[in-house]
């Protein structure tokens, strides 16, 4: 039902990593799309994965990273070190600038895998309709938001082939001071049947903008999804009060947790207790200061402990 979609970047294949089992339990379906050549971190997020026959894609022609990996390369690895693994789709993401013999290609020489179109952009959804309706092993159409309108996804409606609708509720801000105290993130974990569609997904809390690194930190800020009390999700922005210079990234980071601290332990918070909250709360007792990527996977792990809380109280 939910398709959280992850770039491989270190913390976000050690958050795949560390939840496979707890991904499998909820029957959340992440979709990964590798960013670096070393495929030793994807090699240890997948082994976990299949250790608990997780549901996954893996995207075999990524578009993002300084050198996008090679889709032959990913393929055989694939073939590889994961020929066992049943819960397994091979990703292929359609932008403007696809061909739809390359697709056809990969399709005809890997038909004992299933496989999710991740439709990001092309522009001819008959074209695709037609081209791929001789192939049985295609088990989703995942529609990035924004980039697939009405019409286009009507046009792969296909009994036994699911139809999955990504938004990216992460509004991304130039600067870490620019983000307001919280925003709207999004309604489409009720709203996504209104959509027509089978499931739904995010680009979690860092959003689909890409970047390698990030600028130096001239403020910081721990982003947190909550609940309001009709289910509404939108989400915090916890910043620190220094916000002029690069330095002292750790004591911004003190300023930022205790203003969530303060908002964790106000008796009327909307934040759902989840283990990130509860590993916040370590780090605020301690004054420690883990490094802005596992703040980031902190926040990460926060929203899909929230979106699974959600579904598991749903009638």
């Amino acid at each position: 039902m939910y398709h959280p979609y992850v770039r491989g970047k270190q913390f976000e294949l050690i958050l795949i990593r560390d939840n496979a089992e707890f991904l499998a339990k909820n029957q959340f379906h992440p979709i990964i799309e590798p960013v670096k050549e070393d495929l030793t971190p994807l090699s240890r997020a997948m082994i976990e994965l299949s250790k608990y026959n997780t549901p996954c894609t893996l995207i075999v022609n990524p578009k993002v990273g300084q050198n996008p990996v090679n889709s032959k390369d990913l393929i055989e690895f694939m073939d590889e070190s994961f020929k066992d693994f049943s819960n397994l789709s091979l990703g292929y993401i359609l932008t403007p600038e696809s061909k739809m013999e390359e697709l056809i290609g990969v399709l005809q020489k890997n038909q004992k895998r299933t496989f999710s179109i991740i439709h990001y952009g092309y522009t001819n959804s008959l074209e695709i309709s037609k081209s791929i309706s001789c192939f049985s092993n295609i088990s989703r159409h995942i529609f990035i938001d924004g980039y697939a309108g009405k019409l286009y996804q009507s046009h792969l409606k296909n009994e036994g082939v699911k139809r999955i609708l990504i938004r990216d509720g992460f509004k991304t801000q130039k600067k870490n001071a620019q983000y307001p105290p919280n925003e709207h993130f999004s309604d489409l974990h009720i709203t996504y049947e209104d959509e027509g569609m089978d499931g739904f997904g995010d680009f979690l809390i860092v959003g689909d903008d890409y970047s390698e690194t990030g600028g130096p930190a001239y403020a910081v800020a721990i982003h947190l999804t909550y609940l309001e009390m009709d289910q509404d999700m939108n989400i915090y922005h916890f910043l620190s009060d220094q916000t002029d210079s690069p330095t002292d990234p750790g004591g911004k980071f003190l300023e930022a947790l205790k203003k969530l601290i303060d908002t964790v332990r106000n008796p009327n918070t909307l934040i759902f207790n989840s283990s990130a909250i509860k590993d916040f709360c370590d780090l605020y007792e301690k004054s420690h200061y883990p490094g802005l990527g596992f703040v980031k996977k902190l926040s990460m792990q926060h929203h899909i402990e929230l979106v699974a809380d959600y579904l598991s109280r749903l009638p």
